[in-house]
């Protein structure tokens, strides 16, 4: 049977669903004006402050994400009436086993509920737990709580809520306009949390350097650039030993004890760490910035005293003393896209790499922890601090490299001139 037109556009009409039940101006917006926002938490106030101005009377508003992220387990986002920007809050992994989440309507949620509602003017006239949160938003001049899961791909819950600030709290009218959000809402909050999740997984894969060439297209094998760099590579002695007498979890504690020492002062002085390669790590501080050099120093300086404080850690409960290995150098590096056709390592290559790595190397040779080419140290005007060596051949290197350690006092010498 052959519908006519009127008939066809009826029947199309009937099957386009229930949502939303009525169209509004702020759903507009969420669907189709806040494409040019980044950040989950502008759009957050931006629709509160909107929901204001339509008469829902919104006077605080929290968002609630789970994160992938190797620190935090998740982040709330809040805002209050009179803020202008939210305030964004991260909660590391096993909060979710304390008193306070457990004693929390987001655990409610989080455990199943597809809806959690509070009168706040009158807390004693329910039968459902008071929260302290509660008792904090009462004590705020807070009315009406509600909070709603939200779904993301592959049943990710995370929770938004809203409380009013009118007596009376919510109407009926304004829950539902607000329900009427939550499809829009929950699109719009995936794609920033998805564009957060990217951005986090390839700076903690690739460092933030890295990751923001990736992000900007550098993808294809062989792309890349040259850069001038201090160039840092250490390793850990013994590894193997430590590995094959330590039971598997002792090992793991070591060794992330070791590289959080050496980690810590390089990029907090602006040095990248391209990679951990077992137990030891490249790192680069790129030359554009003037005090790369004095930079990269003052970082050693610091993981020295770091890991001296963790082997005293160390020996205190029984565990082995961690020794080290460092080689620094300084030259124009490759730094790029490198690896097959379907796999790539965003990585630093060259001679000069390969002069940092020797260096590291030959510390086992002449028993000190940390070498430094002439190049490096001239460039750094850093000699005062330094005992010269003499002169090393490196594997696979045409002429023998002049080499430096640090005197007797070169690390104090270092750090305090790097104070002055």
């Amino acid at each position: 049977m052959q519908l006519s037109p009127e008939a066809a556009v009826g029947s199309h009409i009937e099957s386009q669903g229930s949502w939303p039940t009525r169209r509004s101006a702020i759903l507009d917006w969420l669907v189709h004006d806040t494409r040019e926002q980044r950040f989950i938490d502008n759009i957050l106030v931006d629709l509160c402050v909107k929901l204001r101005a339509a008469g829902i009377p919104v006077g605080r508003a929290t968002l609630h994400f789970r994160t992938l992220h190797p620190q935090w387990l998740g982040a709330r986002i809040l805002w209050r009436t009179g803020l202008k920007e939210a305030d964004l809050s991260t909660f590391s992994y096993g909060v979710e086993t304390t008193p306070q989440f457990l004693a929390s309507p987001i655990n409610e949620i989080f455990n199943g509920a597809t809806e959690v509602r509070q009168n706040l003017e009158y807390l004693d006239d329910t039968d459902r737990p008071a929260y302290p949160l509660y008792q904090e938003m009462h004590a705020e001049g807070l009315t009406d709580y509600i909070a709603w899961p939200i779904y993301h791909t592959l049943g990710k819950r995370h929770i938004v809520t809203f409380a009013a600030d009118v007596p009376g709290g919510f109407t009926e009218e304004h829950v539902a306009f607000l329900k009427d959000l939550l499809p829009a809402l929950t699109l719009v909050s995936e794609i920033r949390l998805k564009n957060i999740l990217a951005r986090t997984l390839l700076r903690t894969y690739v460092g933030p350097h890295a990751s923001e060439q990736i992000l900007a297209g550098a993808t294809t094998r062989g792309s890349g650039t040259t850069v001038g760099a201090a160039i840092l590579i250490c390793d850990l002695r013994d590894f193997t030993t430590i590995s094959d007498m330590w039971p598997r979890d002792d090992v793991i504690d070591l060794l992330n004890g070791y590289f959080d020492a050496m980690s810590e002062p390089i990029e907090k002085h602006g040095g990248e760490i391209l990679k951990f390669m077992g137990d030891g790590l490249l790192a680069i501080f790129p030359l554009s910035n003037p005090e790369a050099c004095a930079n990269l120093l003052q970082a050693i300086s610091e993981a020295e005293a770091a890991v001296d404080a963790l082997n005293e850690e160390n020996s205190r409960n029984g565990r082995e003393v961690l020794r080290y290995g460092v080689g620094v150098h300084v030259g124009d590096v490759m730094y790029g896209n490198i690896g097959s056709r379907s796999r790539l390592d965003f990585t630093v290559i060259g001679p000069a790499v390969n002069v940092a790595s020797r260096l590291e190397t030959l510390t086992k040779e002449v028993k000190r922890p940390v070498l430094l080419s002439k190049a490096f140290v001239d460039m750094a005007g850093c000699e005062a601090a330094m005992e010269s060596l003499g002169a090393f051949p490196l594997k696979g290197l045409g002429e023998p490299v002049d080499v430096f350690a640090f005197a007797a006092n070169g690390s104090s010498v270092v750090r305090q001139k790097a104070r002055s």
